[in-house]
């Protein structure tokens, strides 16, 4: 029998039904039912903050940054959403110099401690594997390699983006990122328009997704921003490294977007101090020399760290611009983390 049709007096049953609707709403639950992968995965603006990045918490629910980039955080993640994220996810990702930070991390993974070639295994340019995610890495042909060259002519690279993914040979593919070269002085505001606008198109429940006219596939891809890198001395200001970010992430954190901040990795040492003066290789006047070098020398290959790789099972080599690992490890620890958040990880 319902509180509410007990014999009570009459103001007190009015008093406690307003209580118990107030109370009760949905159980106390704040876990979100929407089916947009580009949007809520978890509730609302869903915010962990630690303060340790050795904790195997995140910042942020949905901006993979420095708290983010750690293996700790990466081992957290229950098998079943690396499984899933690994046998369900095609990728498209395009890039110059600096994109290789994600790609060579994702492609040495595999051959780093016993286990992680089945749990990270990767293609790369090939006919998909079973059981090894599918990695299409500067595929995407056109005029436009990165995001900074996009800066030129927001519109042709939409036109580009679409092209790609309308072309029947790539309906597999569900999640695309484009990675910047310098991100300074270029427009942020019509990057987020422009990507706003491929979501509006490609994503779930989008205007091109389905068979009626003028629908172009039926596969939503769930698109990841990327924030830029950062530059040694020249972060801080507008249009420079740290503002541009600070608008992707606040952009991602407000829309529920997934997000890899390369900003954010490049500027934190190992144990999650700032150097806003840090540029793209983890070196810093204000540190005295590079955090990231200073952390691999101090540490074990294969215990603590692993060799990045040019192609899977392939050369090992730094990322562009390094002279260390760290780097470009923490960025592929941040791209695994986003994509076991696409398929749920919470």
């Amino acid at each position: 029998m319902s509180l509410c049709h007990l014999k009570m007096p009459s103001l007190t049953v009015v008093l406690l039904c307003l209580f118990l609707v107030a109370c009760g709403g949905n159980g106390g639950s704040n876990v979100s039912n929407d089916s947009d992968l580009n949007n809520d995965i978890s509730d609302g603006n869903d915010v962990i903050d630690d303060g340790d990045n050795d904790s195997g918490t995140a910042s942020s629910a949905y901006v993979a940054d420095y708290s983010v980039a750690t293996e700790a955080v990466l081992r957290a993640i229950p098998d079943s959403y690396i499984d899933s994220a690994r046998s369900t996810l095609h990728i498209a990702y395009n890039h110059t110099s600096h994109g290789t930070h994600v790609s060579y991390g994702v492609f040495g993974l595999p051959d780093y401690k016993d286990g992680d070639e089945r749990r990270f295994g990767v293609t790369r340019n090939s006919l998909p594997e079973a059981d090894k995610l599918d990695f299409h890495d500067n595929e995407i042909g056109g005029a436009f390699q990165d995001l900074s060259q996009a800066d030129a002519d927001w519109m042709s690279w939409r036109h580009q983006v679409r092209n790609y993914l309308d072309d029947p040979a790539n309906e597999a593919i569900n999640v695309m990122l484009w990675s910047w070269c310098n991100i300074a002085g270029h427009s942020v505001a019509d990057y987020l328009s422009s990507m706003q606008t491929l979501i509006d198109e490609y994503g779930p429940g989008g205007s091109r997704i389905g068979s009626g006219v003028g629908q172009t596939r039926t596969t939503p891809v769930t698109f990841i921003f990327m924030t830029g890198h950062a530059n040694t001395g020249s972060n801080t200001g507008e249009g420079n490294p740290r503002e541009q970010a600070s608008l992707i992430t606040d952009y991602c954190n407000t829309h529920h977007y997934f997000c890899i901040d390369y900003y954010s990795i490049d500027t934190h040492a190992m144990d999650g101090s700032y150097y806003e003066d840090a540029g793209d290789n983890g070196n810093s006047t204000s540190y005295g020399g590079n955090f990231y070098e200073d952390w691999q020398a101090a540490h074990s290959l294969g215990v603590d760290w692993y060799e990045n790789r040019s192609t899977p099972g392939g050369v090992a080599t730094y990322g562009a611009h390094n002279s260390q690992h760290i780097t470009a490890n923490r960025k592929a620890f941040a791209f695994w983390w986003v994509l076991a958040r696409i398929v749920g990880y919470q």
